[in-house]
């Protein structure tokens, strides 16, 4: 079947890697579903797996794609959960030690066909695209649990996302918007910090600009290159939701601001199943739709990893069948 892949890790040159080819087709154990792919859509933890970053050398070559979208053998149409559970887990899938993505252990979604267990699709609501539907189970999905699960914000209250035009950060400011938050972005150019106006950000600021005000929470997947202007910019109290580090990782903590302040820092990582399904209904209720900044046909997969390797990205890349 048709595919795009990673031959095998490459930390320097990543993109030296991805392949546009073939691979076998899978089989589909017991419990298991087969998805045939309308849609997936590219995320930076493509670009890590190409750099063989949370995968084993062994586990080449690995069919890319963490999320997507598309029909199973009887013709239902789905959205992927790629959050893969050890056999009998309970409780928040998040949070079982033994869970993987999909690419980190299993094949992907940038291929003809994928599977996953059973519990893993949920049906897609008629109304939105399997583009639209394929940006959901990872970027959507994470920006929904910092939002609304891990943030503990209230409507009036402000957020301040940094990085405008990412597909995570694209998400907060349109979830955000609807739920009735004061918008608050940065941004390292004026086309990215128009973009987050376009998508309902009340205010956009350059990057580590001084604020007309301190913020209730501050959502971030930046990392180093904006910690400390997160940390400055909270109120007493406040909460930064961390998600990512495409800068770094190694920020300072600035802990005597911190504690003296009594900010809180939470981690969030992907979603549950069920916050998939609620991510969902909330779009469908709402007509809020994903910002897609490129749509490529999977033979041109090469142009999106390129993009979004140079920081070249408006919103969410998505391939099609």
């Amino acid at each position: 079947m048709f595919a795009v892949y990673a031959q095998e890790p490459n930390a320097d040159s990543p993109l030296d890697s991805l392949v546009v080819g073939e691979r076998p087709e899978p089989d589909v154990p017991d419990g298991w579903v087969r998805v045939h792919v309308k849609a997936a859509s590219l995320n930076m933890h493509d670009l890590w797996t190409l750099r063989g970053v949370g995968i084993k050398p062994e586990q080449f070559p690995m069919i890319l794609g963490c999320d997507g979208a598309g029909t199973l053998d009887d013709g239902s149409e789905v959205v992927i959960h790629s959050v893969i559970n050890a056999p009998g887990w309970q409780g928040d899938d998040t949070l079982d030690p033994k869970r993987t993505l999909l690419t980190e252990k299993h094949q992907g979604t940038f291929a003809d066909q994928v599977i996953v267990p059973a519990r893993n699709v949920v049906p897609k609501p008629a109304d939105l695209s399997f583009a639209e539907a394929a940006t959901m189970g990872t970027a959507w999905l994470t920006a929904y649990r910092m939002l609304f699960v891990k943030s503990g914000l209230r409507p009036g209250q402000t957020m301040l996302v940094q990085g405008a035009s990412g597909g995570v950060s694209t998400a907060l400011v349109q979830l955000g918007r609807a739920a009735g938050f004061r918008v608050w972005v940065t941004g390292r150019t004026e086309e990215k910090r128009a973009l987050a106006e376009s998508l309902g950000a009340h205010q956009a600021f350059e990057s580590g600009a001084r604020l007309p005000e301190r913020v209730d929470a501050v959502f971030e997947t930046v990392g180093k290159a904006t910690w400390s202007h997160s940390v400055k910019s909270l109120k007493p109290g406040g909460i930064i939701v961390v998600s990512g580090s495409t800068s770094g990782p190694d920020a300072g903590a600035e802990l005597q601001r911190v504690f003296f302040l009594q900010l809180r820092v939470a981690g969030s990582t992907m979603g549950t199943r069920d916050e998939l399904a609620d991510l969902l209904a909330y779009l469908d209720l709402t007509g809020v739709r994903p910002q897609i900044g490129q749509e490529l046909p999977f033979e041109e997969a090469a142009k999106g990893f390129q993009a979004m390797l140079e920081g070249d990205t408006a919103g969410k890349i998505v391939f099609t069948r």
